[in-house]
């Protein structure tokens, strides 16, 4: 009953906002209320040549916009990989790739609808096992952020032998370090906010930590917010301590006007 209790003003303000407020437009017209499934939300990703399905790696990603999974969901406000060995161990691993990958890709095939490409599952952990809540046809985004810089193997190559029919041709090698990534976001998202503020600090941002532009724009030759979710800087680290210290150190030195990022990516699972 506590838990009705803390779930239905959510799901109300959500119907409101979608069927009163109208802020998804015509997209909010139907709504599918779901069995809500509880436990630890993770990202697996495979390439997918039509029917196999390459070396699996996944990452957890963070929703909502403010600190301890507050405030409204957004398209990801930060990640990191690979997740604990607590979550995503040899048992895991095999369960979702013979239980959930595997069987869709077969499943296309034999409908006439091979997929070849990116295969990105979006799965909550249950106690009674890994369930899906989405998939999607590329890398997700946030979590490519943080998993593509684990990859050692030549991307380029993973793809050429994925595009001509056999995405295990080419053996994954991944970095066993941990890479964490902070979004630096727009002041209001996701809801409304400004745009075209000066972007400061990003020649400041060490050798150790990666840059990702997603909404931003070139304007007389300096970089000026463009979205709501602007960058994200990432590191890789040793240990995921390491890793988020250096992200976020790296994520204070970029600023603009109103931004602001999650300071708890990363700090527990």
């Amino acid at each position: 009953k506590r838990r009705h209790r803390e779930i239905w003003p959510r799901m109300l303000d959500a119907l409101r906002r979608q069927m009163v407020d109208r802020q998804l437009g015509e997209a909010g017209d139907r709504v599918l209320v779901e069995e809500r499934l509880e436990g630890q939300e993770i990202s697996v990703f495979g390439f997918v040549d039509g029917q196999r399905v390459s070396q699996l790696v996944a990452a957890c990603d963070y929703k909502r916009a403010g600190d301890g999974d507050t405030g409204p969901n957004t398209g990801g406000m930060g990640s990191y990989s690979p997740p604990s060995c607590a979550v995503w161990n040899d048992s895991m691993y095999s369960r979702v790739r013979t239980e959930i990958m595997e069987p869709v890709v077969a499943a296309l095939a034999e409908q006439g609808n091979p997929y070849v490409g990116v295969l990105y599952a979006g799965l909550i952990l249950t106690p009674s096992g890994p369930k899906v809540i989405e998939f999607n046809c590329r890398l997700g985004d946030p979590e490519a952020q943080v998993v593509l810089p684990r990859l050692k193997t030549d991307l380029l190559e993973v793809m050429i032998g994925t595009a001509r029919g056999d995405a295990t041709a080419v053996s994954l090698d991944w970095d066993s370090r941990a890479c964490v990534g902070a979004v630096v976001a727009s002041g209001g998202y996701p809801g409304s906010y400004e745009t075209g503020y000066t972007i400061d600090g990003l020649d400041a941002v060490g050798p150790e930590a990666s840059v990702f532009h997603a909404g931003t724009a070139l304007v007389n030759g300096r970089a000026v917010s463009a979205g709501g979710r602007v960058l994200t800087v990432t590191s890789l680290g040793d240990t995921r301590d390491e890793a988020r210290r250096r992200a976020y150190s790296n994520a204070a030195r970029v600023s603009f006007t109103d931004s602001f990022y999650r300071n708890d990516i990363a700090l527990s699972e």
